[in-house]
């Protein structure tokens, strides 16, 4: 402990194991045996994992399941999500059955377009560098048209290129800001090559005519990247049906009631930060589960989206409730940048049968089924508050959990599903419960 090895990349991977197992465990042989039993005994199929990054040295499984009855846009659909939090498939299961028999969700596609920008420093004249880039936009782009060639073909590729003057935030500093459309790829590699390409070409021609000279710095790239914020790549998913036809459970109550409340505990989250963070995460355990089961990226989308929920200046719900002509309309519009082609979407067998459960969609019909899961779970969510309270449900989901945690038989977790079937759950009320009773 302690102390820095070197070499450790180029170490096998029995090699790895050893040394981990050696310098941080205390019982060698057990640390040994429980990354080996999360070894695939298919060797192949554990190479190609192996190989996804780097230093690997075992797999770390999460349940994958499968929430089914999604009707989207008349289409039926069984959502693979891989999440290990309780209560979050079975929620979106009922959410799904429940607005089956009320018209499904409804999806649109608002804009598919992606960023991504070349910072850099300019240290001269900010009319002169605006004047040299309007006559140097085209050959920029014709710069890219080797790598923007296939995707020309399918309709992507880069949409426009602005020089943008960020002086006002940071001295000397400018941006060339490009939008892209990548047909069915997330495209970050495509982005990025394009930018790198650009920002290459931008400093050669920049030399070229004088405008920048290494001696005084006057023009200095400091990076070319994509960003993960995607604003104008949006999908929206709603749901609506007659306010005499939202009844959520059978104690009689009137749906103009439960409407209200919904529209309530929306407006919350729109003025109050704190429940809006809990409110959008809830929104996300259905985002993300169906993101990581098709290979995607959930920190970028995490990242993105909660960067749109704060876009006013202050952080707010991502969905929305209201009564429009006697319906209850509830809707959920995501910045969402997602691929059906290249990276894991490909090379990870799960992640490929899980898009072929969904018939192997589009990016942007993806795009569309993410945004249903996410609409899901928050109307499940705010389902549960508004009536029985968040904890019935979600404790019911957990208590296997705690059972496996206590080290339960099959007898005694039996009886305690049956004990608990009315009562509040709690570590300490399992513990207790097992520890009172015989069970044969």
């Amino acid at each position: 402990m302690g102390k820095v090895i070197e070499g450790f990349s180029k170490l096998s991977k029995s090699e790895k194991i050893d040394w981990i197992t050696k310098t941080h465990f205390k019982d060698t042989k057990l640390a040994k045996k429980r990354l080996e039993q999360y070894w695939n005994n298919d060797s192949e199929l554990q190479k190609s994992h192996d190989e996804f990054i780097e230093n690997t040295i075992s797999n770390f499984y999460i349940p994958l399941g499968v929430a089914p009855n999604f009707l989207i846009n008349d289409k039926f659909y069984s959502l693979p999500m891989a999440i290990e939090e309780s209560s979050v498939v079975a929620a979106a299961g009922n959410s799904a059955k429940f607005w089956s028999t009320r018209g499904g969700f409804k999806t649109e596609i608002i804009e598919t377009v992606k960023v991504g920008q070349v910072h850099f420093l300019f240290y001269g004249d900010s009319k002169k560098l605006h004047d040299f880039f309007i006559s140097k936009k085209e050959e920029l782009l014709r710069s890219t048209d080797s790598l923007t060639k296939k995707m020309d073909r399918r309709g992507g590729g880069i949409q426009s290129i602005e020089l943008v003057d960020k002086t006002n935030r940071m001295n000397n500093y400018f941006q060339l800001h490009l939008r892209f459309k990548t047909d069915n790829a997330m495209g970050a590699n495509f982005i990025n090559s394009c930018l790198e390409q650009v920002a290459k070409k931008f400093l050669a021609l920049s030399e070229k005519e004088n405008l920048s000279k290494k001696t005084n710095k006057r023009l200095e790239i400091i990076m070319s990247i994509l960003s993960n914020y995607t604003p104008e790549c949006i999908v929206r998913a709603s749901i609506s049906c007659r306010v005499e036809n939202f009844i959520l459970n059978k104690n009689g109550s009137k749906g103009i009631d439960y409407a209200k409340r919904f529209i309530n505990a929306v407006e919350i989250a729109n003025i109050e930060p704190y429940r809006a963070v809990t409110h959008n995460k809830g929104i996300m355990n259905g985002v993300d589960a169906l993101i990581i089961a098709t290979g995607n990226d959930f920190r970028a989308i995490e990242a993105g989206v909660h960067a749109y929920a704060a876009r006013s200046g202050e952080y707010k719900s991502l969905s929305n409730a209201y009564i429009k002509d006697e319906k209850f309309c509830m809707e959920l519009t995501l910045p969402i940048s997602l691929g059906t082609v290249g990276g894991l979407t490909k090379l990870h067998p799960m992640a490929n049968w899980c898009l072929e459960l969904l018939g192997n969609p589009s990016a942007e019909e993806l795009m569309e089924i993410v945004a249903v899961a996410g609409l899901a779970q928050n109307f499940a969510a705010l389902r549960s508050l508004i009536t029985s309270g968040i904890q019935k449900g979600h404790m019911k989901m957990h208590l296997t959990n705690i059972l496996n945690q206590l080290q339960a038989n099959e007898n005694e977790k039996l009886a305690a599903l049956k004990y608990f079937e009315e009562k509040s759950i709690s570590v300490d009320a399992v513990e207790k419960f097992l520890n009172k009773n015989t069970f044969k």
